[in-house]
């Protein structure tokens, strides 16, 4: 069983920078897919940056430059660092999980089933 705890979220005025953190536990080591995800009132989920098994990051087009995702193996803690930020960011950020089963592999942002409680951003203009 993954365990996902997300932290770190707040109010903000644009153009600032928030880092949140996710505390993961009950995986296997190099055996996890892990991600950001948001959802803004009204709108769908929507993928914000994941970093693979092998610790290969990667970040949504429309955020790029912006988002940065990191982990920390030591501490089993994911991160998501968000700078410039703007109005349009504000919503309920996610931590999700995704443990491999042999012979599979990350998959962007596809096949994720465990999920945090979520961390609210929001931002003002």
């Amino acid at each position: 069983q993954i365990l996902l705890a997300e932290s770190g979220g707040g109010s903000v005025q644009a153009g600032g920078s928030l880092r949140l953190s996710c505390a993961v536990s009950g995986y296997r080591y190099n055996r996890i897919c892990l991600a950001w995800f948001r959802q803004a009132p009204g709108k769908e989920r929507e993928g914000v940056a994941h970093i693979d098994n092998l610790g290969r990051p990667s970040t949504a087009d429309s955020m790029k430059g912006r988002f940065t995702i990191d982990k920390d193996n030591a501490t089993n803690t994911l991160y998501l660092q968000m700078s410039s930020l703007k109005a349009e960011d504000t919503a309920m950020y996610y931590c999700a999980a995704r443990a491999l089963g042999t012979g599979s592999w990350c998959d962007g942002f596809l096949g994720y089933n465990y999920w945090g409680q979520g961390t609210q951003v929001t931002v003002s203009a």
